[in-house]
């Protein structure tokens, strides 16, 4: 639905910041009715502000073009870092999932309680609770992103656009039973879809699958039959199975009626499970597992940005572009030792990349050369020492 920029905002006293902006393709912003629910949605999400929700902007038109700019997360999307994991046989340590998962209905429940400046709640709903929507930075920080887009895309579902209704329901693997029946939702939707990705996250595989039988996405998102997570060994399983299964009822009645309802029970299970983490924590795992390469590319980046600020020739290409498209299956969580806190498990990660030998390697030189220097400057003394003795005898 759009092309993705990053982007350096600068004010008129010269103060810069990065930021992202996304472009809508043209297409869609020629859609007045898409246009109008985008507008309406990116107004209510503007007045958002928390630690755990992407910030938005701005929001306008340039070119005939319509944007939003928004807060630079430098990290990765849950989906995204899940097939890193797949790719990389390197399982997510089980307690920094739940750690994602608390700090992205910390977010949520702010924003379902979120209320004007006389008190009536604007009763946001996200509507696309997902992995590709919950952002991984390298400091640690978990934030949720595109409030109201997903509102916009409903318009879509009706006004016959072939392309986006197929690509849109490739989003329905997150969807609450009522929400693919096209009822009216409220932020139970967003409490099941939280359920979903946590159920995922336990499991290390996908809970709804386009198989011989089970029928399409949205189908299976309708009858949403829920398995028992499988027994992996995770502490507390069974209660992390009633926290699961509460979250995902079927009767939206019996489920969790707010995001704060469930945050408060997975917290307690965190504490129960010593699967208790930090941003700080979280952070370090990126940025050791995943960091080296990506750090590279957003610096080239960022230095591209910086470039075109001074007026240099740059060929602006937009950073990605966004699609609906049903996230890869990550592998199952490393299950917790029973000495401490999750580790990687027992997968065989084989030698060291020739990324990881490099920063060895030229650490193992620097010190080479400190041990030569303090020998020499040690053999120096002893021989300036010897002269003063031979001079006295």
């Amino acid at each position: 639905m759009a092309e993705i920029y990053l982007a350096r905002q600068k004010t008129d006293l010269g103060a810069t910041r990065l930021c992202v902006v996304k472009q809508i393709l043209p297409a869609l912003a020629g859609d007045s009715q898409f246009s109008d629910m985008l507008v309406h949605e990116a107004k209510l999400a503007a007045r958002l502000n928390h630690a755990n929700v992407v910030q938005v902007f701005d929001l306008g038109r340039a070119d005939e073009r319509l944007f939003i700019a928004m807060e630079y997360v430098e990290g990765f999307d849950l989906n995204d870092l899940l097939k890193r994991c797949s790719r990389a046989k390197v399982p997510m340590p089980f307690e920094l999932a739940v750690h994602v998962l608390r700090e992205a209905l910390r977010g949520l429940d702010y924003a379902h309680r979120r209320a004007d400046d006389a008190g009536a709640p604007f009763c946001i709903v996200h509507r696309d609770v997902s992995p590709s929507n919950l952002l991984l930075s390298f400091e640690g920080e978990v934030k949720v992103c595109d409030f109201g887009i997903a509102h916009a895309n409903d318009r879509l579902f009706t006004s016959g656009q072939h392309e986006m209704d197929e690509a849109l329901r490739g989003k329905a693997g997150y969807m609450s039973p009522e929400h693919a029946r096209g009822e009216g939702i409220d932020a139970r939707a967003d409490v099941f879809a939280a359920g979903i990705i946590l159920w995922e996250l336990a499991a290390g595989r996908r809970l709804y699958k386009i198989d011989d039988g089970r029928g399409s996405l949205l189908e299976q998102a309708r009858a949403a039959v829920i398995p028992e997570l499988p027994k992996r060994g995770l502490p507390e399983e069974a209660e992390l199975q009633r926290i699961v299964s509460k979250a995902l009822s079927k009767d939206k009645d019996a489920r969790y009626q707010a995001a704060g309802a469930m945050l408060r029970d997975l917290e307690g299970y965190a504490a129960r499970a010593r699967l208790m983490t930090s941003p700080l924590q979280l952070g370090d795992w990126l940025e050791r597992t995943f960091g080296e390469e990506i750090l590279e590319k957003r610096r080239a980046r960022e230095r591209a940005a910086a470039a075109l600020e001074r007026g240099a020739p740059v060929v602006v290409q937009p950073i990605a572009q966004e699609v609906a498209a049903a996230p890869t299956p990550a592998p199952a969580p490393a299950a917790p030792s029973a000495s401490g806190p999750l580790a990687l498990g027992s997968v065989d990660l084989g030698p060291p990349s020739s990324q990881t030998k490099a920063p060895l390697a030229k650490q193992g030189g620097q010190a080479g050369k400190v041990i030569w220097a303090a020998a020499v400057v040690v053999l120096l003394v002893l021989v300036a020492a010897a002269v003063v003795m031979l001079a006295r005898t």
